[in-house]
């Protein structure tokens, strides 16, 4: 993301999507009441004469702003929805009747808000600077092998191979080539997304086997080995949590989410300076109580949609004013869903509270 201009006393930031990624963040800043003003397609009625008939409807780019009644991340459509009344226009744009921004890659709009919050900074602040790692994920055994590309919410599932090779118990001699194939779209990849790191995990010695296949030293470099159980979808979640690969993606922002996470539930089981569920989590922050607040994207979105969002903001709202840390974190990997599992809320505290 690139912000290309702010003004907080205005309450006035203007930005530029640079990459998906950046959809996400803008989820979790732009929120109801905002105002988002850009340029945007729209059905104009053209034409003279004051019916219908003798107008015609034309599609027109017109920069207009709009007050936010609703924001959808679509996160497999690579689409941002920022929905409400329009505020503001040419003349030929009628006011308050409803319009929706879809933000994509290189769109740019100006988002005003009444009040910027730390942790809406904060967000802005780290998607403009954090470069996120470009990490793909290869789980690999005798003869099969599963690629996946991490996102800032998670992973991008990409493709599963097969192989043919050589059966113990077969005496008939099969060529195999399956490793070599696996190195072929370790190679693609890396072209295609210009990889920073290649994580490769199997159980057992498969993936040093693989490592012996690989030439090129410029995918070699990039490869780090890690151990899974399970070569299956489910895997990629399970590499997730391995300490060779926490300690590779240690600035990593998923990795970082993972290990709040990991820090709620090891208060939790010791019954330490930590709570979760709703209820709980709004008493601790209206005691002025919780230093880190973590609230899944999942929980936001659900709220949003039942417009019941109001009592989750004012609760984010209470812990920033209180110097406590607000994060957002995605339910789409093994922290979130955990999170979400706590009712999608959480806290670690400053001190105990006697409930």
């Amino acid at each position: 993301m690139r912000i290309l201009h702010k003004d907080l006393k205005q309450g006035k930031v203007k930005i530029r999507v640079d990459n998906l990624d950046d959809l996400w963040y803008l989820s979790a800043i732009i929120e109801e009441n905002d105002h988002v003003a850009g340029p945007t397609e729209r059905k104009i009625k053209v034409g003279s004469g004051g019916t219908d008939k003798s107008q015609q409807v034309i599609r027109k780019i017109v920069f207009i702003e709009l007050k936010v009644e609703k924001v959808e991340f679509h996160k497999y459509a690579n689409i941002l929805r920022v929905s409400g009344k329009i505020t503001g226009g040419p003349e030929d744009v009628q006011r308050g009747t409803y319009h929706t921004f879809n933000v994509e890659q290189e769109t740019e709009i100006t988002i005003r808000k009444e009040q910027w919050l730390k942790y809406q900074l904060g967000k802005l602040k780290e998607a403009a600077e954090t470069k996120q790692a470009k990490v793909l994920l290869c789980l690999v055994d005798r003869e099969e092998a599963f690629f996946a590309v991490m996102k800032r919410y998670g992973y991008e599932f990409l493709l599963e191979m097969k192989g043919e090779v050589q059966k113990k118990a077969s005496p008939e001699k099969v060529k195999a080539t399956f490793y070599q194939d696996v190195v072929k779209q370790l190679e693609e990849y890396d072209k295609r997304y210009e990889l920073d790191k290649i994580i490769v995990a199997s159980p057992g010695f498969w993936k040093e086997y693989l490592q012996e296949e690989i030439k090129n030293k410029t995918i070699a470099k990039k490869v780090i080995l890690a151990t899974c159980s399970d070569v299956s979808k489910a895997g990629f979640e399970e590499v997730l949590k391995r300490p060779e690969t926490r300690s590779a993606l240690k600035d990593d922002n998923i990795v970082r989410e993972i290990n709040l996470v990991d820090d709620v539930m090891k208060e939790i089981v010791k019954d330490g300076v930590a709570t979760y569920g709703f209820k709980e989590t709004a008493k601790a922050a209206e005691n002025g109580a919780v230093s880190e607040l973590l609230v899944t994207d999942a929980l936001i979105q659900k709220m949003r949609q039942e417009n019941t969002f109001g009592k989750l903001d004012r609760i984010m709202r209470i812990v920033d004013q209180a110097n406590g840390n607000v994060h957002i974190v995605s339910a789409e990997h093994e922290g979130g869903k955990k999170l979400d599992g706590l009712g999608g809320i959480a806290a670690i505290l400053r001190y105990k509270m006697n409930w």
